[in-house]
């Protein structure tokens, strides 16, 4: 197949911003915000707020995600004070966490990603939710559907662009004969995205496996099983891949395997290419939605899951990565990529 036919949002800086996210979410967003931006007093109306904050674990996308929402937080000029949480991966650890931020009292919560908006849904059926870094709110069965949520919880959803990200390894390694789908079992939003490849890829006559992890431990050895089975590796917005992303490609890499994913943050951290979701965008949006919640009553049972189109996504590529397995990406340049590499 040619060249890719999406138009890409290119957003050099945010990109750039995107490995110190996690800095700059605790020194923006640890403790209070106050009427400082630009449309500082336009949404304050001198009540002081307190938003939780649980996101499920560290790695370059939720943080980015974290730190947007921070950010529409405070530009919108509200008074807020907000606590930080974050579960290290630990499904016991989000329920804890998200019964503690009920207990305190805050006035909406902010869950970065599935596992941790299923244990904030479980934990409140009264505080209003925002959610983001979510594949599919519905089929997650965090809302009725998700054009109307129907309950106290909202957000944004990180749906990639799966079939771009389909053609995209065509594109770049043309004579694939079989991919290796990998992925963790213990994320419902994993396997619907895989799900969604591998309908592509009938579509496109390209053969697949299914390789799984149930957690970070099993990723180099599943990796390693891989060699010499398959072409090419896909793995989607995956948070634990994510997390362990750097392992993934020292595998991979040594053994001139290209891996095309799900999300920028892990192109950063090894992989070829992706078309991806921009994840500080999204996590602004989501800030927005908590604003209008807060300060003007909006009814999270009437707000539309928000997504973001394929013409929004960032096309980017790893140059490093590129040269050392021995792939072509100039195309990618001259399509308007952006070489994310360190």
């Amino acid at each position: 197949m040619g060249s890719i036919n999406t138009a890409i949002s290119r957003r050099t800086a945010t990109l750039g911003m995107l490995s110190a996210a996690g800095a700059a979410i605790l020194a923006g967003c640890s403790s209070e915000t106050s009427g400082s931006g630009s449309d500082a007093g336009a949404a304050s109306s001198g009540e002081k707020y307190k938003i939780g904050i649980l996101q499920l674990t560290e790695h370059t996308a939720l943080d980015a995600a974290n730190d947007g929402f921070c950010k529409a937080i405070e530009e919108s000029g509200i008074d807020a004070e907000i606590e930080q949480q974050n579960a290290q991966n630990d499904q016991s650890a989000c329920q804890t966490i998200a019964q503690t931020l009920v207990n305190d009292g805050c006035d909406l919560i902010l869950a970065i990603a599935t596992p941790a908006a299923q244990a904030v849904a479980g934990a409140t059926s009264d505080i209003p939710i925002v959610g983001t870094a979510i594949t599919d709110f519905a089929a997650s069965g965090l809302v009725d559907d998700n054009d109307a949520p129907g309950g106290n919880l909202t957000g944004t959803s990180d749906m990639n662009p799966v079939a771009d990200q389909m053609d995209l390894l065509q594109q770049l390694i043309p004579d694939a004969e079989k991919v290796g789908l990998l992925y963790c079992t213990a994320e419902s939003n994993s396997d619907i995205q895989i799900s969604m490849a591998e309908e592509e890829l009938d579509s496109l006559g390209i053969g697949y496996e299914r390789y799984t992890v149930s957690s970070s431990n099993e990723i180099q050895q599943v990796v390693e099983s891989m060699v010499g089975q398959v072409d090419a590796i896909y793995t989607p917005t995956d948070n634990t891949i994510a997390a362990g992303m750097t392992t993934v490609a020292m595998v991979a890499n040594e053994n001139k395997v290209p891996v095309i994913c799900g999300e920028v943050g892990m192109v950063q951290n090894g992989g070829l290419a992706s078309v991806s979701i921009n994840y500080e965008e999204l996590g602004r949006r989501a800030g927005e939605m908590a604003v209008e919640i807060l300060t003007e009553g909006a009814d999270p049972a009437e707000m539309p899951i928000g997504t973001m189109g394929a013409d929004e996504c960032d096309l980017v590529y790893n140059q490093e990565t590129a040269d050392e397995i021995g792939v072509d990406v100039s195309a990618l340049a001259d399509e308007g990529g952006e070489d994310v590499s360190a």
